[in-house]
């Protein structure tokens, strides 16, 4: 099902135009949680409304083209308040969605008026029932579960819609269904499950027992199909490989390039591939930005970003991984924070990443398929 020994002539290089650009408002977060990867999420560095005026000259164009989305993500997106949000929202036009992923804490009547002005699609940050969100703490230390609730009710009383992201950090038997179950109670419409990655300041080891993990996404999809009521990122992607590759249509499910996914820092710098790597630096490769859109243009930026020396590495190892790895066609070459933080530089291949969020994901699928396969298949 991996395709084994099929050439894929997808992701080759990197596009110029995105398809989404992700924008940092503030590099502030009221919570402390034990895996986050962001370095300076204890301090209020605000991102200048210019930034955002930068960007949407930018964006204008190619929403005009397509659909096209603005993410907003921090550090924590509602920190930056509603007023400065609204401001650095202003500059783009009415052909740009807008998301928030957001860990909720802050939400209330207000936000939720501001969410539907701006036409804002939420996302918000939990990891399953009570006892599943220890690592989710504020700066005290204390647990924020409840306040996070106390955000999602808000967002049910007024009927806005929301999709969940929850991070798995010790995938074991029985948590797929529980955590299923919970998110179809929870009410949102839309799921995606990350296991907990080793990447900026979160040093946490990220290696699991391969059947342990396997067994986790193939009881992820029966719950899922038991119930199909919510858009589940991860299955719902392998599915649609799984089905390309038994029409002989699997070459044709990678884009033809990379997606750069600018991310815009708090002061203008542009990171691209990777929004994890905002922020850090390295003796070999400087701060990881191509550019700075205060200066140069975005379109600019992104048309020059393969010539970013990690970045052509980074596109080494993409071959790399196409030459010898049988799930490239479903992976696409995996991403550059995981190769910097999990091996030290970009041009190595499989991660442990790799292994738990795409190997295993497609491994637990067809293991599910093969457990529940007709008696006359």
């Amino acid at each position: 099902m991996a395709a084994r020994g099929r050439s894929f002539s997808g992701m080759r290089g990197l596009a110029t135009v995105p398809s989404y650009v992700v924008m940092q408002p503030t590099t502030l977060c009221n919570l402390d949680c034990a895996y986050c990867y962001l370095p300076f999420r204890a301090a209020d560095r605000r991102m200048p409304v210019s930034v955002a005026e930068a960007v949407a000259a930018a964006v204008e164009p190619w929403a005009a083209a397509g659909r096209f989305s603005v993410v907003w993500h921090g550090g924590e997106p509602l920190a930056a308040g509603r007023e400065h949000l609204a401001d650095l929202i202003a500059p783009f036009g009415p052909e740009v969605e807008h998301h928030v992923q957001t860990n909720a804490t802050l939400i209330d009547d207000d936000w939720c008026d501001f969410f539907a002005r701006h036409e804002v699609r939420v996302s918000v940050s939990v990891d399953g029932p009570r006892a599943r969100n220890g690592d989710r703490v504020n700066r005290g230390g204390q647990p924020a579960y409840d306040r996070i609730l106390r955000g999602v009710a808000a967002l049910r009383r007024r009927g806005l819609p929301f999709s969940a992201l929850a991070v798995v950090s010790r995938p074991e038997p029985g948590l797929a269904t529980e955590l299923y179950d919970y998110f179809l109670e929870l009410g949102c419409d839309v799921l995606g499950i990350n296991i907990e990655e080793t990447e900026g300041v979160n040093t946490r080891d990220n290696s699991h027992d391969p059947a342990a993990v396997t067994g986790f996404w193939a009881e992820l999809v029966a719950a899922w199909r038991r119930e199909p009521r919510i858009h589940l990122r991860e299955i719902e992607w392998s599915l649609r490989y799984a089905a390309a590759v038994l029409n002989n249509s699997a070459d044709g499910v990678l884009p033809r390039r990379l997606d750069p996914i600018p991310t815009i820092g708090h002061d203008g710098s542009v990171t691209v591939l990777s929004p994890e790597l905002a922020g850090f630096t390295d003796p070999r490769y400087g701060d990881f930005s191509s550019g700075n859109v205060l200066t140069t243009p975005l379109a600019e930026i992104l048309s020059g970003a393969a010539a970013t020396p990690w970045v052509g590495e980074f596109l080494a190892g993409v071959e790399a991984c196409r030459a010898s790895c049988p799930y490239f066609g479903f992976c696409g070459g995996g991403h550059a924070a995981n190769r910097y933080f999990e091996l030290g530089r970009f041009d190595g291949t499989e991660t442990e990443h790799c292994r738990n969020s795409k190997i295993r994901l497609l491994e637990g699928v067809l293991e599910h398929a093969r457990d529940h396969q007709s008696p006359a298949a």
